[in-house]
């Protein structure tokens, strides 16, 4: 738990970046894919087993660990790392997603957003100094600026109102954070699918200065052209000297578009909500271990995977499990999507170094054609519960 916050750019291709994050609790090796631990947990999964996938940094978030067990408690057992066994990176969502996902339970206003807490009803209020001592309490290596998520779709007005109250919160939480070795504030980029609003939003952040930029915003709905066309704008805004995190992606084919726009971190609960009804992600697309075709097949979901789902068990058998409604079934294909989603990471970084990504994200993109669903959509957002 020694050394400064700091990224290293150590390759480059196009506008793709392969990196390396330092933190308190140990590196980060980017472009990089955080599974989600809402509350403190990675759903179906032990932390030993989320290791073993390769994952490096997982994601946990303010909101729900402020609402139970409190943050004052994780505090009081060592911080969130030890808490849930990940001596790790850690990065916590501020709470901000939760300003938009739970529109009908709050309050907003300038000082902060008063919540009717989703598990008795009580009301909290969280602010941006309040969000910045609940991660502080949970011992985030990456800390989240506490934002509005703007909603999608969103007037030009709708979008720089939410925008600038985000840039003024942005500046209250620089003050709150307590800024100590191997630990990061990162601001998030507002703005909707406005180019002048990010240009503000990210002027306004830079100003402040922070350790990482995150996009926010998208994501919610507007769909991948749309996506992909903000963060083509976008990213050129961002320094060169910080990490990009996409927050809220998503699906394989709609991380590697951002990849090769420059994007370096990413997270959803893509791969464990799938994982939990009963979609599995392969080289080949997405499958549906719950269809009929499934019965008598006994190859595994995916034969270039060498996680231990797809070393020890057949379609067949995850299908029977699921059909059973035995918990064996999502959690076996849990930490299959999530070995997928580090495998799928680690191809592009060693695509960056080789100097081959444009090759290999073609090569990608056209053996996804077998799948139960389409390969691309627009990607789920939202908090695991």
């Amino acid at each position: 738990m020694t050394g400064e916050f700091k990224y290293e750019l150590m390759a480059s291709d196009g506008r793709a970046r392969r990196g390396r994050i330092h933190t308190a609790h140990g590196t980060i090796e980017t472009p990089a894919f955080m599974p989600v631990g809402t509350a403190g947990t990675v759903k179906a999964m032990t932390a030993d087993a989320v290791r073993s996938t390769g994952a490096e940094i997982v994601l946990g978030n303010t909101y729900h660990l402020m609402l139970r067990p409190t943050a004052e408690r994780v505090a009081q057992f060592g911080g969130l790392h030890k808490f849930m066994d990940w001596p790790g990176p850690i990065l916590t969502d501020s709470g901000g997603f939760q300003v938009m996902s739970l529109s009908k339970l709050r309050k907003m206003d300038e000082d902060g957003v008063t919540f009717s807490s989703h598990v008795d009803g009580r009301k909290i209020k969280l602010t941006p100094e309040r969000s910045m001592e609940i991660q502080n309490l949970l011992d985030a290596d990456i800390t989240m600026c506490f934002d509005e998520c703007t909603p999608y779709p969103a007037t030009h007005e709708q979008a720089a109102e939410s925008m600038r109250l985000s840039m003024r919160w942005a500046v209250r939480c620089r003050a709150a954070f307590r800024a100590r070795p191997g630990y990061g504030l990162f601001g998030i980029v507002q703005g909707s699918t406005f180019e002048d609003l990010r240009r503000e939003s990210v002027d306004a952040l830079t100003d402040i200065g922070f350790d990482g930029y995150a996009i926010g915003g998208l994501a919610v709905g507007e769909g991948q052209e749309e996506m992909f066309r903000a963060l083509d704008f976008t990213g050129p805004m961002l320094p060169d000297d910080r990490p990009r995190y996409l927050m809220g992606v998503g699906r394989p084919l709609d991380i590697v578009g951002s990849v090769l726009r420059g994007i370096d971190m990413f997270d959803c609960v893509m791969p464990t909500r799938s994982g939990r009804t009963g979609q599995g992600f392969t080289r080949h697309g997405v499958l549906n271990i719950r269809n009929a075709r499934h019965v008598h097949d006994d190859r595994p979901l995916d034969e270039a995977c060498e996680c231990p789902t797809c070393r020890k068990h057949s379609r067949g058998y995850l299908h029977h499990l699921f059909k059973a409604n035995e918990m064996l079934g999502p959690m076996l294909l849990t930490w299959h999507n999530l070995r997928y989603y580090q495998d799928l990471m680690a191809g592009l970084r060693a695509a960056i170094e080789a100097g081959n990504l444009a090759d290999h994200a073609a090569a990608l993109e056209a053996a996804m054609v077998d799948g139960d669903i389409p390969a691309t959509s627009d990607p789920l957002t939202g908090d695991e519960q």
